[in-house]
C-alpha cells in the first residue's frame, strides 16, 4: 500500500505553493506523521527546503524527462517508509511543456497530469490579494475543466484581514470547496532569490531553517491538518521503483569505483536517484566541495552537477590545486559528467575567473534566460551516450558560452531552429542540458564502466 498524498497547486506561478506545501511538509512531521516530499518538474531547488522540512531527501516527479510510465513507481519508491505525500506542483495547475503537436487536454509535464497519475486530490493555494466574489468563478474553472483531476479543497493565501477572508470563505462555499486553511500576509516569510529562483537551500544556511521554521509554525497555526490527512489518497499502485532492477535490463559490467561527485554551495542541482543507480551499478560515491576540497584519492570518475558557480567563481577559481587535478584528470582519460554548472567549471575562465580549462571555451553571466525541455540527440559517442541516442533533457541558465573552440558538439534539437550544443572531448561529456538519471539508467551503467577501466 502506497502513502496516500496531497497535491498542493495554484492557478499560478507565485501563489505561494513552495510556502504553503513546505510549511505542511514540516507542519505534519511535527504532528508525529513521516511526510514524502515531492516536487513536479526538473525544479532543484524547492526539494532542497522540502528536504529540510522532511528531515529526508526531495524528490521529483517529471513525466517529461522520466517518462509517464515511471512517476507512479519513482513515487513509491520515494514514499516508502512515509505515512502522507505532500506534492508541490509547477507553475499553475494545468500549465507542462508547451507542444503545438499534442491535442491532449492536459499538457505533458504539468500538475494535473502528476496529480492524474497519482490519482490524488488536489489543493488549490490562491494569492488572495485582489480576489474578492469573482473567486468562485475562477474555483468553479478550474474545479470543472478536467473531470480527471480532483479538487479537494482550497487554501487561501495572503488574505488581508478578517473581513477580506469572509468574503472569500464565502465564494469557496458557493462553489461546493471546503477552505482548509487561511494565511495571513506575511512578509518576513520572503526566502531571499536570485536570477533563476529562489536561493539554494544549501547556499542559505542558517537562514533557510530558520524559514522553514516559519514556514512551518504559519502553516500549523492556519491551516487544517487533519483535514489535509484525511483528504489525502491516491490510486498508486504497482511496484515501486529500484536501482537495482532498472539496472539489471542494462548490459553494464557491476564494478566498484570511486566516483567523485561536486556538492557544495555552488553545485547543489541534482537528483537523488542519480547516486542511488551510482551505487547500484557497484559505484561508491563521495562527495566533495569544490569550493575548498581536493579531488578525493583514488577518483575514477567525476561528476559535476549544476548549481551557481557564477555565484562562487572567485573561490572555485582560487581552489587551484583542484583545477589543475580535474585538468590533469581529463587529459588522463578521467571520465567526466558534468552538467551546466559543470560545464562551467570545466571551461576556460567563468565571468574572468579562471576555471579547470578542459573546454576550449569561456563563459560569462548574460541578462537572457534560456529555459526549456529539449528533445535531443547525441551526436558522438561519449561517456554516457551512444551517437543517435535521444534523450530529454532541460536547459535552465542565464550564463553562455563565448567559444566553444574545437570540441565535438554533445547535443543537436530542434525548437525554432536547428541547435547544437555543449561539448565532447576525450574521456568528458559537457553539457547545459539537465537529464535524469532515472529516465537514462543506460547512461548511469555505461558511466561506470567507463570508470571501472579507468580506475587506478
Amino acid at each position: 500500500m502506497s502513502a496516500p498524498a496531497v497535491v498542493i497547486a495554484a492557478p499560478a506561478s507565485g501563489s505561494g505553493k513552495t510556502t504553503l506545501a513546505t510549511g505542511l511538509i514540516g507542519a505534519l512531521r511535527r504532528a508525529g506523521h513521516q511526510v514524502a516530499p515531492f516536487k513536479v518538474g526538473p525544479d532543484y531547488i524547492d526539494p532542497g527546503y522540502h528536504g529540510l522540512a522532511a528531515g529526508r531527501p526531495g524528490r521529483n516527479l517529471d513525466p517529461v524527462l522520466v517518462g509517464e510510465d515511471r512517476v507512479v513507481p519513482l513515487y513509491r519508491h520515494g514514499a516508502q517508509g512515509c505515512d502522507i505525500a505532500i506534492v508541490e506542483g509547477v507553475m499553475g495547475l494545468f500549465d507542462g511543456r508547451i507542444d503545438e503537436n499534442r491535442t491532449d487536454a492536459i499538457a505533458e509535464g504539468s500538475t494535473a497530469q502528476v496529480a492524474g497519475l497519482l490519482g490524488a486530490p488536489v489543493v488549490l493555494v490562491v494569492d488572495a490579494r485582489g480576489h474578492s466574489q469573482s473567486l468562485a468563478a475562477l474555483l468553479h474553472g478550474f474545479a470543472t475543466f478536467d473531470s480527471a483531476v480532483r479538487l479537494g479543497g482550497v487554501i487561501l493565501n495572503r488574505v488581508g484581514s478578517e473581513r477580506h477572508e469572509q468574503v472569500l470563505r464565502a465564494a469557496c462555499e458557493r462553489v461546493g470547496l471546503p477552505v482548509l486553511g487561511a494565511l495571513p500576509r506575511m512578509a518576513e516569510l520572503e526566502v531571499p532569490s536570485r536570477h533563476l529562483g529562489l536561493i539554494p537551500a544549501v547556499e542559505h544556511g542558517s537562514a533557510a531553517t530558520a524559514a522553514v521554521d516559519a514556514m512551518t509554525e504559519l502553516v500549523a497555526a492556519h491551516v487544517d491538518l487533519r483535514a489535509i490527512v484525511e483528504l489525502a489518497g491516491g490510486s498508486a499502485g504497482g511496484d515501486a521503483w529500484d536501482p537495482v532492477t532498472e539496472l539489471a535490463a542494462v548490459e553494464h559490467t557491476r564494478a566498484d569505483p570511486l566516483i567523485a561527485m561536486a556538492g557544495g554551495p555552488a553545485f547543489t542541482f541534482g537528483y537523488a536517484e542519480h547516486r542511488e543507480l551510482l551505487a547500484a551499478a557497484g559505484a561508491r560515491v563521495v562527495v566533495f566541495d569544490p569550493l575548498s576540497d581536493e579531488l578525493p584519492d583514488g577518483a575514477a570518475g567525476l561528476v559535476l552537477p549544476g548549481g551557481f558557480p557564477e555565484e562562487h567563481a572567485a573561490q572555485l577559481s582560487a581552489n587551484e590545486r583542484l583545477r589543475a587535478a580535474v585538468a590533469d584528470g581529463a587529459a588522463r582519460g578521467l571520465p567526466i559528467h558534468a552538467e551546466c554548472a559543470g560545464l562551467l567549471y570545466l571551461t576556460r575562465s567563468l565571468d574572468g575567473h579562471p576555471m579547470a580549462g578542459v573546454i576550449d571555451a569561456d563563459a560569462e553571466f548574460g541578462p537572457r534566460l534560456t529555459l526549456g525541455y529539449r528533445d535531443a540527440v547525441a551526436l558522438h559517442d561519449s561517456v554516457l551516450w551512444r551517437a543517435g541516442a535521444r534523450v530529454r533533457g532541460h536547459e535552465f541558465h542565464r550564463t553562455h558560452l563565448l567559444d566553444t573552440g574545437s570540441a565535438h558538439a554533445a547535443w543537436g534539437w530542434r525548437t525554432t531552429a536547428s541547435a547544437t550544443e555543449g561539448a565532447v572531448v576525450g574521456q568528458v561529456h559537457a553539457s547545459y542540458l539537465h537529464t535524469h538519471p532515472a529516465g537514462n539508467p543506460d547512461a548511469i551503467a555505461r558511466f561506470v564502466t567507463a570508470a571501472q577501466r579507468f580506475a587506478p
